[in-house]
């Protein structure tokens, strides 16, 4: 399993064309830790312009529909791109818990010997499991062979927070990196306070017209909170 590193900061790109979302990463790399290129908000997908202008660590993902993403074609095809990111030398690619078996192949067989870490997903747009199937969830990520497990709800209430917040106790315990918050206003505060609980990774906007899902916070605010917890 590859070792990634504590607290992350993910800030999140989604642009139109390359080079709006080459100009948007540019103006904000200072500010994270990793940045996270959505392909499938792009209308001609590329890898390469990313990989050859900037040196921040690069995570790619490439959302499908049926994931509340924008991405509607071919599976192959939307693999295909991931691949290319473990080619040109991403530092993370992301793949859906969700995706066909034969999707999980394809991107193992091109991840085995490079360097690229693989960071599995789940997502739930409209609310929150139980405890019992948000621990499923966790159990088939820790299977799966990713290195790094992302369960991401939609919080209705405090006591939704607390139910995904507390896998991150289980992930200590097995020793399986993940991050895990909620979405939604009732949320926002656990995308800071995964970070605090064991949390590797969370995911953040430049400002709140470029959030990718409801509640992100923007990147200063997590520094803020940061800082006003360790100052």
């Amino acid at each position: 399993m590859k070792i990634l590193p504590q607290k992350n900061i993910c800030l999140s790109i989604a642009e139109a064309t390359v080079e709006d979302a080459l100009l948007a990463a540019g103006k904000v790399a200072a500010k994270a830790d990793i940045i996270e290129i959505r392909l499938d908000t792009l209308r001609v997908p590329e890898v390469e312009p990313f990989i050859a202008s900037l040196s921040i660590p690069l995570l790619f993902t490439n959302r499908p529909e049926w994931e509340c993403g924008h991405y509607s074609g071919p599976e192959k095809e939307r693999v295909d791109l991931l691949c290319a990111a473990v080619v040109a030398g991403a530092a993370y690619v992301d793949l859906e818990l969700r995706a066909t078996p034969e999707s999980w192949q394809q991107l193992a067989a091109t991840l085995e010997g490079k360097e690229t870490t693989l960071i599995t997903s789940w997502h739930n747009f409209d609310t929150t499991p139980d405890d019992e199937e948000l621990q499923e969830i966790f159990w088939q990520m820790a299977a799966s062979g990713a290195d790094v497990g992302k369960i991401v709800t939609t919080a209705h209430g405090f006591s939704d927070v607390l139910r995904v917040l507390h896998l991150q106790l289980l992930a200590e315990q097995e020793n399986f990196p993940l991050a895990a918050f909620c979405m939604g206003e009732d949320g926002r505060i656990s995308r800071a306070a995964t970070l605090e609980l064991g949390g590797v990774l969370t995911y953040a906007a430049a400002d709140q017209a470029s959030a990718t899902a409801p509640g992100q916070l923007t990147v200063e605010a997590i520094k803020k909170i940061q800082r006003c917890l360790h100052d």
